[in-house]
């Protein structure tokens, strides 16, 4: 155990979970729809040095808006995520569906298609020598960000079928998708009645961030959700203080009847930064940041607590042993506690 611990404390002390680059920009574009018309977006991604470009190959990460807020509402939690090293595309998809009361509705609703239809715009992008992202672009891995509603149609797509409400065409997963990480949301949103369905990620990492004071999709459901995503990695990562709008530029005093406790720009940079660096560890094999996640990073984070199941990693397989075989969630939840319980003394 004390071996364990000044391994630990070794790696925690080499490793800055800040972003990898100083800063981001931004531009506007037209995404074009398989079904027909144009879905306005902007795209985000790190500023380059002279001697970063062509040496980086940055993957898509599609965030997908929750119902009826704008894309321009997620500026600054997108500006973090891509100075972590991803490109991140924001669009404003307008459809109408009908919600569980029959009732139809038309506005901002995320849906299925949309992971295709970015990822086909990606690869033109990638074509084009005008394009700020050309030279840059990864076109071959893609992940899932998204807010409620958005985060839903994430769930949905990583497992492949077309979900009513949430899909409403033929869906196919593309090969490219490789992860999701989605805040205030659970797999009862846009469904009909009954518990939460075993949730089929065919081995695709997911993980579920969750603010405590969340009066519109519940920790509640969001810890249904956790237990249904059927396989490792995933996790569960809850940010005390933090309503349904911590995601967000500002508090929606309209339609969450919680306020939150946290700070709005230290909910946006934590839901940004445990986001990414899930991200980057599961799907980019970042070891650090796999480290981070799902060993060291909740004790050393006073505004997160963590829930994970990781795969066993080879180099620490003797030392979990030693904990008899407690395994990889087992060591890192009692180290965890005891490490929270010194620092809050």
């Amino acid at each position: 155990m004390i071996t364990l611990g000044v391994e630990r404390s070794a790696v925690a002390a080499k490793f800055n979970p800040d972003p990898l680059y100083e800063s981001a920009v931004s531009y506007s574009t037209m995404i074009p729809r398989s079904n027909g018309g144009l879905d306005p977006a902007n795209i985000y991604y790190p500023v380059l040095s002279g001697v970063d470009l062509g040496q980086h190959s940055l993957p898509i990460a599609l965030f997908l808006q929750g119902a009826l807020v704008d894309k321009s509402d997620y500026s600054n939690f997108a500006n973090t995520v891509a100075r972590y090293g991803f490109v991140v595309v924001v669009p404003n998809h307008t459809r109408t569906t009908i919600n569980q009361l029959g009732i139809p509705i038309t506005g901002l609703l995320a849906e299925q298609q949309q992971v295709n239809d970015v990822l086909s715009y990606i690869k033109t992008e990638k074509s084009q020598a005008s394009s700020p992202i050309a030279n840059s672009l990864d076109p071959n891995t893609l992940v899932l960000l998204g807010h409620s509603f958005g985060g839903a149609v994430g769930i949905a797509a990583i497992q492949g079928n077309c979900f009513p409400v949430l899909c409403t065409e033929n869906f196919n997963r593309p090969q490219e998708l490789k992860g999701g990480a989605f805040y205030g949301t659970n797999f009862l949103i846009g469904q009909g009645g009954g518990g939460v369905p075993v949730i089929d990620n065919d081995d695709i990492p997911m993980a579920l961030l969750q603010g405590d004071r969340d009066g519109v999709a519940t920790p509640a459901n969001a810890e249904l959700t956790y237990i249904a995503i059927e396989d490792a990695p995933k996790a569960l990562i809850s940010i005390p203080g933090a309503n349904h709008y911590g995601i967000t530029n500002n508090d929606n005093l309209i339609r969450e009847p919680v306020r939150p406790t946290l700070e709005q720009d230290v909910a946006i940079e934590t839901i940004a930064r445990w986001s990414a660096l899930f991200l980057r560890g599961t799907v980019l094999n970042d070891q650090d940041a796999l480290d981070y996640v799902f060993k060291t990073g909740d004790a050393l984070d006073e505004n997160v607590n963590v829930e994970s199941v990781a795969k066993p990693i080879p180099e620490y397989t003797s030392v979990f042993s030693l904990l008899g075989g407690l395994g990889v969630i087992g060591a890192s939840s009692v180290l965890k506690n005891k490490d929270k319980l010194v620092k809050n003394r």
